[in-house]
């Protein structure tokens, strides 16, 4: 009976040929394993990354709608968010403007080191000048003095001596460079 079957259908394969065939697979499947895991572990650091800042921008509008300006000084704190521990730091700097303060807000795991990285940082300012009404340009004053120096360039303003005294400035005689009518 074994006589009728062609030769190549009672050979089957050797066991070199099933080893060789396996290593194949295996590593195909290592590879596709780490791309699962690199993807997986990316969208935990991004999910996180993407926590600390919400918590970094949340801290600087609760300083910027603060009543007071910022002391300079150095702070740090933990809170709970989206069901983790979180740690951040917050340095609140002078410039050469006394009016203006800038914040420094780091943001890490609280479980993580402390080794000075962070998985967010956020920058922002800190500051009272208000432009007068009637006019485009605040009138930085560096010095805190109230008046601007003799021949310094602090900025300016473009009002008139009316606008200065709390009179409605002239009227434009063009439309307003923003689209608006006359």
């Amino acid at each position: 009976m074994q006589a009728d079957l062609p030769a190549v259908a009672q050979r089957g394969f050797t066991l070199i040929e099933v080893l060789a065939a396996l290593v194949i697979v295996s590593l195909g499947m290592l590879g596709v394993i780490q791309a699962v895991s690199q993807t997986a572990s990316n969208s935990v650091y991004l999910r996180d990354k993407t926590l600390a800042h919400w918590i970094a921008m949340n801290r600087m509008t609760e300083v910027r709608l603060a009543q007071t300006a910022p002391s300079v000084d150095k702070t740090s704190d933990e809170l709970d968010y989206a069901g983790r521990r979180w740690r951040w730091t917050m340095d609140v700097q002078d410039t050469g403007i006394t009016s203006m303060r800038r914040i420094d807000i780091r943001v890490s795991l609280a479980e993580a080191e402390d080794d000075g990285s962070a998985l967010a940082m956020l920058t922002g300012f800190y500051g009272d000048a208000i432009a007068k009404p009637g006019t485009v340009l605040v009138n930085w004053d560096p010095l805190g003095n109230g008046a601007p120096q003799d021949g310094a360039a602090t900025g300016g303003t473009r009002e008139t001596p009316a606008a200065a005294e709390g009179t409605p400035p002239p009227a434009a005689t063009a439309p307003a460079a923003t689209g608006g009518t006359p």
